[in-house]
């Protein structure tokens, strides 16, 4: 199984979302919090070419932020990337 790492705030109701959708797949996942870092929206351009939150990777793949994370579970295809990777 595939790690899954989010980026997150604790201000984002989308990284709320996007932890309570893997939550209720039950899918674990390392959160790392960008809260205390002044510098975390140009650190993230830099790690995914995005500056939003939250920002999720399955393995070595960025799979983007909320709304993406959604579609692959709507189409049935986020257990399967988990798997695979």
């Amino acid at each position: 199984m595939a790690e899954i790492t989010v980026y997150s705030t604790t201000w984002c109701g989308y990284c709320d979302r996007a932890k309570a959708l893997l939550k209720a797949r039950g899918m674990e996942y390392t959160n790392i919090n960008l809260d205390d870092d002044p510098a975390f929206r140009s650190k993230l351009l830099e790690l995914t070419g995005r500056m939003t939150v939250p920002q999720i990777f399955i393995g070595d793949r960025l799979v983007g932020g909320f709304v993406e994370l959604k579609e692959l579970d709507r189409q049935g295809k986020l257990a399967a990337l988990v798997e695979a990777a």
